[in-house]
């Protein structure tokens, strides 16, 4: 990158983070609170991150929440694999900016299905970046001990998760800490100025949207041969965590509800009336127990429908777009973000990483003592993600007041470490799979 566009990208995030009204458009909904949350002062006083989860995914927002806030230091980390949490280290010490604010010594190095609780007792800012299925306990802990909270999308893998989550997010809101969601394309400034056009009625009513996920396995199943002798259900479930609907939510509620959640941003993020879908298992997976595509179709009450498809599957066509058709016009994030018709509009800025402006919004609240909120949103997107799922899986149209009233639990006790039982569940069958 030359010197000019560093230069305009820089603009471009401090015009974004000046947009204090910008924060609705965005969705970050800033909560009314009983009282003020605490300022940390710029300069003046350190901001102690920890880290729980620490793949790929985690190690990325521990070095956007350090690079967001040069006052900040990384003190505790989790992992119930211990090699994730050295290998995680290693990369954030290659970052020169950040290197020398890593400060995680032996004793905060926490290993184990308990390691999350200790990481939010050693820290004031809390990355919540496990598998989703073990979200909704983490979250609970980290809003009843008070922590500013980055939480990764989806927010839950099933229905009594989201319904915990809820809970935790009404709590939240009596709270003074910021709560701030990974559904990171919120935070992108073409889109969010797309959007942002939508809502204020630059192509009409909002007739229709379609929006594509199409791509590759994120993690194939292993095969069974590569599995230890030693190695638990549990153990070879984590480690193959993208393959069971528990652990993952499945590729439609793990990975392409950000395209959901454009779908919920098109519609001013009300909920749909109901959803049907179709999907399968194309191509065998081993033990694992995910649809690798399904096709949702949402109907909102005003007869609005949108729809989304998502495939992840080797060798075909990849797309991850959004068409949304107004009355007067066409918004689209296909090839760039434009509208056409009678307001037409193209972005052609350049465009800062949205990972790392999600977290400088962030940080740049919690300073202030400012309180920012996404929670309602956050479980809004999941819980139609995984209406959208279930209704693939059971072949069934599934009403948003069904969904809010499901008590389906996928998710099994972990009261053992890693010899809780485990279930291996077969590929759902539509007609027969049973919805509860």
């Amino acid at each position: 990158m030359n010197q000019q566009q560093t230069e305009m990208n820089a603009a471009s995030r401090r015009q974004f983070l000046k947009q204090g009204a910008g924060a609705m458009a965005l969705g970050a909904l800033a909560a009314s609170m009983p009282g003020a949350a605490r300022a940390y002062a710029d300069g003046d006083e350190i901001l102690r991150i920890g880290l729980v989860g620490c793949g790929g995914r985690g190690t990325g927002a521990a070095e956007n929440a350090l690079t967001a806030d040069k006052n900040t230091k990384l003190v505790a980390m989790g992992d119930v694999f211990p090699e994730r949490i050295e290998s995680s280290l290693g990369s954030l010490a290659r970052n020169k900016g950040v290197a020398d604010r890593i400060a995680v010594d032996e004793e905060h190095r926490f290993v184990g299905f308990d390691a999350y609780q200790k990481v939010i007792d050693s820290c004031d800012v809390v990355l919540l970046c496990t598998p989703p299925g073990f979200r909704p306990p983490h979250f609970k802990a980290a809003v009843e001990a008070g922590k500013h909270i980055f939480i990764e999308k989806p927010m839950a893998t099933d229905f009594d998760g989201v319904k915990s989550v809820m809970e935790t997010v009404r709590l939240s809101k009596t709270k003074p800490i910021s709560v701030l969601a990974g559904f990171c394309w919120r935070y992108d400034i073409p889109r969010a100025e797309m959007f942002k056009r939508v809502l204020n009625g630059d192509i009409g009513d909002v007739l229709s949207v379609l929006g594509t996920y199409l791509t590759g396995p994120v993690r194939p199943m292993q095969a069974a041969s590569r599995r230890g002798e030693n190695v638990t259900d549990l153990e070879w479930m984590l480690r193959n965590w993208y393959n069971f609907t528990w652990i993952s939510g499945d590729g439609l509620v793990e990975q392409a509800c950000h395209t959901v959640d454009w779908i919920a941003w098109a519609k001013g993020d009300t909920p749909p009336a109901s959803c049907s879908a179709v999907g399968g298992r194309q191509i065998p997976s081993e033990g694992g127990d995910i649809f690798d595509h399904v096709q949702v179709d949402y109907v909102w009450p005003d007869g609005t429908r949108a729809s989304i498809s998502q495939r992840q599957i080797t060798g075909c066509y990849g797309e991850n777009n959004c068409y949304i058709l107004g009355s007067k016009g066409q918004a689209n994030i296909a090839r760039g973000v434009y509208i056409t018709g009678e307001n037409a509009w193209r972005y052609e800025g350049n465009t800062p990483s949205m990972y790392q402006l999600e977290h400088d919004f962030l940080f740049q609240h919690i300073r202030r003592g400012d309180v920012v909120n996404d929670g309602d949103r956050m479980v809004q997107s999941t819980l139609m993600a995984i209406m959208g799922r279930t209704a693939g899986y059971t072949g069934k149209q599934i009403t948003w007041e069904q969904a809010l009233a499901a008590t389906e639990k996928l998710v099994p006790e972990i009261n053992d470490g890693w010899n809780s039982p485990v279930e291996f569940r077969s590929v759902p069958r539509p007609g027969v799979t049973k919805f509860v």
